[in-house]
């Protein structure tokens, strides 16, 4: 807390030039780390202005006003930039982030003038356009400014990069969306504050994620103040994270790390193998030269020359992330013409490759099939897919391969399935579990269903017998769970699984109690008239004694994921997975129910 002798006393009716002044003396950039989720390293900066205070100013927001109402916004963005730049230029690291600096909408009609300003201080730095990232501010609504459309060109062209800031809680945020080239959507604080405990919320942070990351754009959670809201953003497949979690913003460089190693040891996840489309898609992936985007074209010529069965090369960002792709057919105006490649190296008119890069899909390389596909085909004319591995370049598929994938899947599919029951095998059953435990709109009900007593009648009835009994199970699957909402599969042998999504407990256990009823009815059919009279088999135990055995059941342990609960390690459900199967033998019933996290209850 500062004492009356810190500030400087400035009555709050002066602005402008008189603010301007005494701010050189008391203004200053602080940063806030922006992670990535998956591995605690710093991605890049917010620069936030401080100082307001020592001015009298109850926030950054009522100096700005206040200044801009003076006319002397410009002025105070420029020196602010500016020490922002000096103050990112002297991090060890520096070269490996990303500054985020907010632009004003009120500053759009002078943008290209600022541009130009930015670009001289980036070449006096040696900093690289692409290490910049424009916040567009939704206070205002920036698409109605007839000078917007023009700057976003020129600064894509130039190398910047492009973040949506407050998403959801601004102005024409999908309008910018749909019409201009967004790197980064920041969501709002609001939808972030205690999302581990709002249903409503994940539900909306779900689909926005969705959303971004179908049109290539990563997602940033703004606001980040608790471990469960960290662990709720990493399940839901934010990105990066920003706030207070994980530090707060300073104006000390000493306080800027490259990295935070405790969000590192909470985001590994436990992985159980690779999804089947993650499989394919590694298999398909090809390794294309890259060039950057402040590379001169000149140096892309001589790739084409270098590569003469290529038609095009994906562009990357001095930290390795993909910007699009730069094409032949973008340069043959310059080839052909008879002046076009001496006015490219002309120094007056040099152009870097981003001023000709070409946006194209870019979605993760742990991405399902089904997005590869949503991605390429919402991309008019993109001759591939980029596919980013922790956000970084990791390679492309390209519209042949893509067919390949989705053919080598059906195959995989169809090998899958069991032949004697011809339901879907366990690659099947993985990928509904992946996709189920993500999906948190909706309770789940995971259903492991397994015979008892199956050995006695296999080795007195024999083989044949036993395959009767799989099949009969089966039909009854079929009888019951048809919906669009239920999934049936065979796990192997006398293993099934029934996956049910956005079913009531009651619209669960109905049909599960009649599956058992009618099997155990239908399946005592198979004993000889006396074993069935007895109700039991002579038979030997796991010890090899001979004992009476009773007559064949199916018992069913079924684990509930509750709405709102998100999971991306199947690993954590297996320990409560097999507490269940084992308190469904032990059942009267044959039937227990265990909620995720929850007691198991046995005699249901």
């Amino acid at each position: 807390m500062q004492t009356a002798s810190e500030r400087i006393a400035f009555p709050i009716r002066y602005a402008g030039e008189k603010i301007l002044t005494l701010g050189k003396a008391v203004l200053d950039c602080a940063f806030q780390p922006i992670v990535e989720v998956n591995t605690g390293a710093v991605f890049g900066y917010e620069s936030l202005l401080r100082g307001h205070d020592r001015l009298d100013f109850s926030s950054p927001l009522e100096l700005i006003d206040r200044v801009a109402e003076g006319g002397f916004l410009l002025q105070l963005d420029q020196m602010m930039l500016s020490r922002a730049l000096a103050k990112f230029a002297s991090l060890p690291h520096h070269r490996s982030t990303t500054l985020f600096i907010n632009l004003d909408a009120r500053l759009i009609p002078d943008g290209l003038q600022m541009v130009e300003t930015l670009l001289k201080h980036l070449r006096n730095h040696a900093i690289p356009p692409s290490s910049i990232c424009f916040e567009l501010s939704e206070r205002f609504d920036n698409t109605a400014i007839p000078q917007f459309e023009a700057l976003m060109l020129r600064l894509r062209q130039s190398g910047f990069k492009i973040a949506i800031d407050d998403f959801g809680v601004g102005r024409a945020e999908f309008k910018l969306l749909c019409d201009f080239p967004i790197d980064y959507l920041k969501i709002d604080r609001h939808f972030i504050a205690a999302i581990d405990e709002s249903p409503k919320r994940q539900h909306l942070v779900r689909n926005i994620v969705s959303i971004a990351h179908t049109l290539g754009i990563k997602v940033i959670a703004e606001g980040v103040e608790t471990e469960g809201e960290f662990l709720a953003a990493r399940e839901f497949g934010i990105d990066m994270v920003q706030g207070y979690y994980i530090a707060r913003p300073s104006v000390n460089i000493d306080d800027q790390k490259p990295c935070y190693p405790h969000l590192k040891d909470q985001s590994k996840r436990r992985v159980s193998g690779r999804s089947l489309d993650e499989l394919l898609i590694l298999k398909q992936i090809e390794n294309l030269p890259t060039v950057f985007e402040n590379d001169p074209v000149e140096n892309v010529f001589e790739m084409f020359r270098q590569n003469p069965g290529l038609s095009y090369f994906p562009v990357l960002n001095v930290n390795g992330e993909p910007r699009g792709i730069i094409q032949e057919n973008q340069l043959k105006e310059y080839i052909y013409h008879p002046f076009g490649r001496d006015l490219l190296k002309n120094r007056d008119y040099l152009r870097p490759v981003s001023y000709f890069a070409k946006a194209a899909p870019i979605i993760s390389v742990d991405s399902d099939t089904d997005d590869l596909i949503t991605a390429f085909a919402n991309m008019e004319g993109c001759h591939c897919v980029i596919l980013t591995e922790n956000m970084r370049y990791k390679g492309i598929i390209s519209a042949a391969s893509l067919i390949k994938v989705l053919n080598e899947k059906q195959l995989k599919t169809a090998l899958d399935q069991n032949p004697l029951t011809g339901l879907p095998g366990n690659l099947a059953i993985l990928d509904f579990l992946r996709n189920a435990c993500k999906d948190g709109d909706q309770p789940r009900y995971l259903c492991y269903c397994d015979f008892d007593s199956f050995k006695p009648f296999n080795d007195l009835y024999g083989f044949h017998a036993g395959d009767h009994a799989i099949s009969l199970f089966a039909a009854l699957l079929r009888r019951y769970f048809f919906h669009d909402s239920e999934f049936i599969g065979h796990v192997g042998g006398d293993d099934f699984f029934i996956g049910l999504d956005g079913h009531s407990e009651e619209e669960m256990l109905h049909p599960l109690g009649r599956l058992l009823n009618d099997f155990a009815t239908d399946v005592r059919e198979l004993y000889s008239d006396e074993d069935r009279a007895n109700g039991y088999v002579l038979g030997h135990d796991r010890e090899g004694n001979e004992r009476r055995l009773p007559l064949m059941r199916c018992s069913i342990g079924v684990l509930e994921i509750p709405e709102g609960v998100v999971i991306s390690d199947l690993d954590r459900i297996s320990a409560e997975i097999a507490q269940v199967k084992a308190g469904a033998k032990s059942s009267p019933s044959g039937l227990c129910i265990s909620r995720f996290g929850g007691p198991v209850c046995i005699n249901c």
